[in-house]
């Protein structure tokens, strides 16, 4: 079956591509993230790195990138930055020399508190109600799964 000349018109429009209103909202997202995370010294992809390692301190550098769907060429130069800074340390694993772990410092853990008030407040910024900020979190988890 051929494409219509008009349905092609419409389907290139910007306002008709589900792909947009994701894009500009996790660039908002982030856009938001930042005045609270600079105090901190943290980027938004190293905010959610610490967020990983707050839940369970000493993965694995490829446990990390499966939790947050990165490349160990993504991840390693985010980790070598949040190692200088002095929140991580990376080591070989004794077992396995391939395999890099990865863990909190003291002033890593120590960041944890000041980070426990960000999602709050960025709650309070996007103004959605509980169950709206919910329901689109699964259906955001739905279309990546």
């Amino acid at each position: 079956m051929a494409i219509s000349p008009d349905a092609s018109a419409e389907a290139l429009k910007l306002s008709n591509q589900l792909c947009f209103p994701i894009y500009a909202a996790a660039n908002a997202i982030q856009k938001a993230y930042r005045p609270h995370l600079k105090p901190l010294g943290l980027t938004y992809p190293q905010y959610l790195v610490m967020l990983v390692l707050w839940e369970r301190d000493g993965l694995a550098l490829g446990d990390i990138g499966r939790r947050l769907h990165l490349d160990s060429g993504t991840l390693t130069p985010l980790l070598k930055r949040l190692e200088t800074a002095g929140h991580v340390t990376r080591r070989r694993a004794d077992r396995d020399e391939r395999v890099v772990l990865i863990g909190l410092t003291e002033a890593g853990r120590a960041l944890k508190a000041q980070a426990e008030p960000i999602p709050f407040k960025l709650s309070e910024a996007m103004h959605l109600e509980p169950a709206q900020a919910l329901a689109l979190k699964d259906g955001l988890e739905a279309l990546f799964a």
